[in-house]
């Protein structure tokens, strides 16, 4: 039998403009996105590390975050 000790995922995530409205409310919603991902990770209590956010040149954000696999421990991979 096998057991998961310890779990974490990286992700690279692109969260990109809406295509069908104008550029400064596309920015705004890509904003509200990033912190309403930020907020749902917090409110189900997953450990994550944001490894790096870069706003690019037309307004998208990646983000590139390391964080709790399910409910896995995450032992030092946060650290």
């Amino acid at each position: 039998m096998k057991r998961v000790k310890l779990a974490c995922l990286t992700q690279t995530l692109h969260f990109m403009l809406k295509e069908d409205v104008g550029h400064n409310y596309a920015v705004q919603l890509v904003n509200e996105e990033v912190k309403k991902y930020k907020d749902d990770l917090d409110k189900k209590q997953t450990q994550y590390r944001i490894l790096s956010e870069e706003t690019q040149a037309d307004g998208s954000i990646i983000i590139e975050i390391k964080k709790q696999y399910n409910a896995s421990p995450v032992g030092n991979y946060l650290d």
